[in-house]
């Protein structure tokens, strides 16, 4: 949280990661929790609706790499623009960098900031709480011909136990979310792998047992539950 003050109104703008239906506080809503940029188009898009039926909100749209910087290959259009009330809007997303890896997925961060309107002369010497959502999902630019569909990544994890940390492999194209993970019942933090690649995991003192976990798909739903023992 970034505390601003600004004409003696107190603004704090709240940044948030959402794991469900992205949404922004007063009717501000995204139309998915992650977006899937096929890397051979053009553009792809990205709806969001204003379903406050009052309200106008001031949004600022960009794209971030994973070292949470603002990404200079895409261009997010409009950038920056009001929403109606009771609107919908389409961002649309155009990536136009160098060629990315053909092999496997490339991760990037969506953001989408809602600013409410604010009446001056109402705030004329007042203190007042406003709130700005930020709604960061994840992008993934997905290369055609892949060696394998989505839904068989899942199958390419590789569960090690490397002393007190839970090594997984995951030998797929795809970036892979677990989620609800537990180890003999006891529950461990979320943990996202990266193609071809592995991560570790932290184990709480003493957790030992089979291994679950459920996994996010390409459109946000939880998968069913899987174990295996280590």
């Amino acid at each position: 949280m970034n505390l601003i003050v600004k004409s003696g109104a107190v603004v704090y703008f709240v940044y948030s990661l959402i794991s469900g239906v992205a949404c922004a506080s007063g009717g501000i809503a995204l139309g998915a929790t992650r977006v899937i940029y096929p890397a051979e188009a053009q553009q792809t898009s990205l709806a969001m609706t204003n379903s406050n039926k009052q309200e106008r909100y001031l949004i600022n749209a960009w794209i971030e790499n994973e070292q949470g910087k603002k990404e200079k290959t895409f261009a997010v259009t409009p950038p920056l623009f009001v929403s109606e009330p009771n609107s919908e809007n389409t961002l649309r997303i155009i990536y136009a960098g160098p060629p990315l890896p053909d092999d496997r997925e490339s991760l990037f961060f969506m953001n989408v900031k809602a600013i409410p309107s604010v009446n001056k002369a109402s705030l004329e010497g007042k203190n007042v709480l406003q709130l700005a959502i930020l709604s960061r999902i994840k992008l993934f630019v997905r290369p055609a011909r892949l060696e394998m569909p989505p839904e068989e990544g899942l199958s390419h994890l590789r569960f090690a136990r490397a002393g007190n940390y839970l090594k997984v492999s995951n030998a797929s194209p795809y970036y892979i979310t677990l989620v609800n993970i537990q180890l003999g019942g006891q529950k461990l933090d979320n943990l996202m792998i990266a193609p071809k690649n592995h991560a570790m995991q932290a184990i709480p003192a003493g957790a030992s047992g089979s291994l679950s976990w459920q996994s996010v798909n390409d459109y946000g739903a939880i998968t069913p539950a899987r174990s295996v023992s280590l």
